[in-house]
């Protein structure tokens, strides 16, 4: 059996194991499973790790994207520059190749991450630009915001990220003036506001000041219209939810797993 699997606490809004298990039914996939694996503390890794030797992939969500480095062997050049891993590829190796290659632990496997958030981002996001959406407003600051901020870069697209408190390049929801508004035409929501079951929330921006010019991406798929989505599409805006970015970045997880 092929076990695979996602880590992060709470785990009851995730989409992943419907997903692979009907991905792994449709391509009859009989030797393959996919389990939840609710971890509130990283402390406890290290055991699952050891104690389900079937274990050849895992997506990693919140809190973990960024601690969960710790303790990887490899990590993806993109997933070191966003600075956060969501897909870990588990290697069985044999006590010998560990000796010889210096990758002594406890572990009896080498662990490789991986980032598939901005691959799954940048190609949901890419169709749906036109020219004057060179300047984005990204709302919140945690491990998703890493990979969208990433792949703005990549796209040379000038960002600004937004959080409840004032940082080094980052400025407060209240900072939103009507002239940043007209001037950041693309904006992100990376925070968990607004998913279910919690639907009546939002990110706070002064969305009066929104038009036809504005993209809204918003990161959450649950509901499929958010309040945030809702109140841009009000104003013209041009929206769309996070579905099809988690389709794009599980169907990488998956090419990386099989590789």
């Amino acid at each position: 059996m092929k076990k695979f699997g996602l880590i992060g606490f709470p785990l009851g809004h995730s989409f992943s194991k419907k997903y692979f298990t009907e991905k792994f039914e449709r391509e009859g996939l009989k030797d393959h499973s996919y389990e939840l694996y609710p971890i509130e503390h990283l402390s406890a890794f290290e055991d699952l790790i050891n104690s389900e030797p079937e274990l050849c992939g895992l997506n990693v969500t919140i809190p973990h994207k960024i601690g969960v480095m710790f303790y990887l062997d490899k990590i993806d050049p993109a997933a070191k520059a966003i600075d956060a891993v969501n897909c870990i590829k588990i290697i069985k190796q044999h006590p010998v190749e560990s000796f010889f290659t210096g990758e002594l632990s406890s572990m009896k496997v080498r662990l490789e991450g991986y980032n598939t958030d901005a691959h799954g981002f940048e190609n949901s996001l890419k169709p749906l630009l036109k020219r004057h959406h060179t300047k984005a407003l990204v709302l919140g600051s945690g491990g998703g915001a890493r990979a969208v901020t990433y792949v703005l870069s990549k796209l040379d697209i000038d960002y600004k990220v937004v959080s409840r408190k004032k940082a080094r390049k980052q400025i407060r929801y209240e900072d939103l003036t009507k002239s940043i508004m007209e001037e950041y035409l693309l904006i992100i929501n990376t925070t968990p506001l607004g998913m279910a079951p919690n639907v009546e929330t939002y990110p706070a921006i002064p969305y009066e000041h929104l038009n036809s010019k504005h993209l809204l991406f918003d990161l959450v798929y649950n509901p499929a219209e958010t309040e945030f989505l809702r109140r841009g599409k009000e104003q013209g805006a041009t929206v769309k939810n996070g579905e099809e970015m988690l389709h794009l970045q599980a169907e990488k997880a998956w090419e990386i797993w099989k590789s």
